[in-house]
């Protein structure tokens, strides 16, 4: 009897074991992700939101991303907004923080309202002033470049090219970004990659960086970076969840992210994240944590990226010659794209892919020429 005992156990203990071992990667579960991503987003349509870090546009744009964004809390965020723009009385928020406008920008744009025009001003613009935007350091470059592609707003090219220059340079030798010139890290480096999505497959320089960028993310998981809760904030995973996204890369299935969602996950709190392991609700890491979960989600889904807000028809700008305005031009420009294809920037490449198939062709003049006649 005893053996037979033995037998029996043994046998469940096996079962048991090629059972766990089937169970996804990510270890929480989907039960787990769709639940929590649900009660933290009833939470934050209870808020009323401001501009500001905290408060403000993160929680706007993950909420409108993910259409979950009440009419109240729309209206709010509009009338915040505009009264924040006529207080500074400029089209700069902030005297150094290029960053600032990029925030608003990005979160009027997911309300489809086109940030070239908010109490008379375009926010856009100062963007244009390198000077400016290089004040934050690499932090100021990759928030303008997002904003201005939220929508493809018009700017000169050579300011385009000016950005992805200044990440190509600001690239660590280890593949990494960061704030300081010798260390990366995987928040700077989440969102230099998150800002380069839209270029790199126009461009094998650009593809080679964004390569490196991931592998610099995988390999530092695999070394105990996302491994070690202890070390790593919600807001990092948050980053790094959002860039993969952008890069059309299922973190939840690739091998090389297995721990991601599960180090977000394990900083749960009531009402949504907390900052650090076993700590209370902290409203920066539920609003990243969320709008992350969010860009996750519309991957899934086959939607535009988080920061992708071409799907706002209303404000997609086919400006294909970045000169600022929308013309017969524009068509003219991708026509003399298609027959010197190898001497444009990626920027232009970008641009001029007005249909968004991921390539150059025909179809982008016929698309423009289309959009021209409405």
């Amino acid at each position: 009897m005893k053996n037979r005992i033995k037998r029996l156990t043994a046998a469940l203990l096996s079962a048991w074991i090629v059972l766990v071992s089937a169970l996804p990667v990510f270890g929480a579960g989907s039960d787990d992700w769709q639940s929590k991503k649900e009660s933290t987003q009833a939470h934050l349509r209870t808020l009323t939101p401001q501009v500001g870090s905290v408060g403000g546009e993160w929680l706007t744009i993950g909420l409108s991303r993910a259409g979950a964004i009440t009419e109240e809390q729309k209206a709010a965020y509009l009338q915040a907004a505009r009264t924040a723009v006529a207080a500074a009385g400029s089209n700069r928020l902030h005297p150094r923080k290029s960053s600032d406008n990029a925030r608003v920008i990005l979160a009027l744009s997911a309300l489809g309202v086109d940030a070239r025009s908010v109490e008379s001003y375009d926010l856009t613009a100062p963007f244009a002033d390198m000077d400016y935007v290089g004040r934050q350091g690499v932090n100021g470059v990759i928030w303008a470049l997002i904003a201005l592609d939220s929508c493809g707003y018009p700017m000169p090219l050579k300011v385009r090219e000016r950005m992805l220059q200044t990440l190509s340079d600001r690239q660590h030798t280890d593949g990494g970004w960061g704030l300081s010139d010798d260390i990366s890290d995987p928040d700077i480096t989440g969102m230099a990659l998150t800002a380069l999505a839209p270029y790199h497959t126009y461009d094998s320089a650009l593809q080679d960086a964004v390569d490196r960028g991931v592998a610099w993310l995988a390999g530092n998981q695999q070394d105990g970076g996302y491994a070690s809760y202890e070390d790593y904030n919600p807001e990092s995973s948050a980053q790094v969840l959002t860039a993969l996204s952008a890069l059309q890369i299922d973190a939840r299935a690739d091998a090389r992210f297995a721990a991601l969602t599960d180090s977000m996950l394990r900083f749960s709190a009531e009402g949504g994240f907390a900052h650090t392991l076993g700590g209370g609700y902290n409203q920066m890491s539920t609003e990243q944590v969320y709008y992350a979960m969010v860009a996750y989600e519309r991957l899934q889904g086959g939607q535009t990226a988080l920061f992708d807000m071409t799907d706002n028809r209303n404000l997609a700008v086919p400006d294909s010659d970045g000169d600022g305005a929308v013309s017969i031009q524009d068509a003219t420009a991708v026509q003399r794209f298609l027959a010197e294809f190898a001497a444009f920037s990626a920027p232009h490449q970008r641009l001029a892919d007005l249909n968004h198939d991921g390539r150059v062709d025909i179809g982008d003049v016929t698309a423009l020429q289309r959009r021209l006649a409405q």
